[in-house]
């Protein structure tokens, strides 16, 4: 039977709630039975109207959603909740639905403060419930194979990674122009301490750790706003120090007029490295020292591919993995992750992005804060990061 998903957000027009929705629907194991789907009562139920579902599992707000699917019988009521709001309400759906047995599944960040993710760390902590953060980059082939060899030493020693992620949609005020999305993401009060830094900048951070398969432990940042009277950082950049002893430098940008989504990283050790571009998913650059260079393809080369990567593939040879794919790719995990919690099991979890990426994406935007504020200079992420897997 499929698992049973709720939805916070996501209505019609929404920036990402349909990506959401065709991903957990692509392998046919999760099932939409509700959502609350926005803070208009009446858009909400319309949305539920399109998506097919009962007007009684339309609700018209969050809060109403968690009551009345939680007095539901066990085999109706939603397993899990998707959050796809903005920031400052996955804290207050999160904890609300951990409390009421729910599993949740999250956009990023986690919160929109350190106090708050202390606080729903706690709260998981008290319950048996599954939580993650929709880290979409987790979910593309080549990023689990190029993790899996380094953490395999096929590369040595990591001794040095770049990440960048650029983007163009803000290089103008477009928050004073009516685009609802730029406003909430440019509004400290809704999106956090972070602009730039955490809409894109949690993605590049995720992504460099995981691929290195080391934590950062001091950053060096500047952030920047370029422009006129926005709130919030619109670009960034910060030198790295990993627990590993590598060195690294992270750039994010939302004001580089022109570019998408060019998410880029590179990870260089003794002997060689990895290096994996959004601009082409199914591609791993393969380099060795001296100069040698293959690109490993998530469809041509599957024989040499680590098993976890090829369970994620799912496009023949020479047809693109793309966007949707790995959101899937994540949904499928959570949903396993879901079912093997709910059969009592105690196994590790199959999620790439629980709890504790949720506490270093809120560790690296207090850090990039705080380092740009003390004039640049070098700063520790918060203690906890030593308790915290990677």
């Amino acid at each position: 039977m499929p698992v049973r998903m709720g939805m916070a957000g996501g209505s019609e027009g929404a920036f990402i709630g349909e990506i959401h929705r065709a991903a957990a629907r692509l392998d046919g194991e999760i099932e939409l039975v509700c959502g609350a789907f926005s803070s208009d009562p009446e858009v909400s139920q319309r949305t539920g109207a399109k998506l097919g579902l009962r007007p009684d599992r339309a609700y018209r707000s969050w809060k109403e959603m968690l009551a009345r699917e939680a007095a539901l019988p066990a085999d109706a009521r939603m397993q899990f909740v998707s959050i796809v709001t903005p920031n400052d309400l996955h804290f207050p759906i999160a904890t609300q639905a951990l409390e009421s047995g729910f599993h949740v599944l999250s956009d990023k960040p986690a919160t929109c403060t350190l106090d708050e993710i202390r606080l729903l760390a706690q709260t998981l902590a008290r319950g048996n419930r599954c939580y993650a953060l929709t880290h979409t980059y987790l979910g593309y082939p080549m990023v689990v194979e190029a993790r899996a060899r380094v953490l395999e030493g096929s590369i040595g020693t990591v001794r040095r990674v770049t990440i960048e992620y650029s983007q163009g949609w803000l290089a103008a005020a477009v928050e004073s122009q009516g685009n609802r999305q730029a406003q909430w993401r440019t509004d400290p009060q809704r999106a956090g301490a972070g602009g730039s830094i955490g809409d894109i900048g949690v993605h590049a951070f995720n992504l460099a750790e995981y691929v290195a398969g080391a934590h950062v432990t001091e950053l060096c940042a500047e952030l920047g706003t370029s422009v006129a009277g926005r709130r919030l950082d619109d670009h960034a950049a910060a030198f790295l120090r990993f627990g590993n002893g590598a060195h690294g430098t992270l750039m994010v940008s939302q004001i580089s007029a022109g570019e998408e989504n060019d998410l880029i990283v590179g990870v260089y050790g003794e002997t060689g490295g990895v290096h994996w571009s959004h601009r082409d998913p199914n591609s791993l650059r393969l380099l060795a020292i001296g100069g040698g260079e293959r690109m490993l393809r998530a469809g041509n080369n599957v024989g040499e591919l680590h098993a976890t990567t090829r369970a994620l593939c799912r496009t023949p040879a020479g047809h693109p993995e793309g966007f949707i794919e790995a959101f899937a790719n994540l949904y499928r995990m959570f949903a396993s992750d879901v079912r093997a919690v709910e059969a009592g099991s105690t196994m590790l979890l199959s999620s790439p992005a629980p709890i504790a990426a949720a506490l270093r994406g809120m560790y690296f935007i207090d850090a990039m804060v705080r380092s740009h504020g003390a004039g640049q200079h070098w700063v520790t992420l918060d203690a906890d990061w030593e308790r915290t897997s990677i």
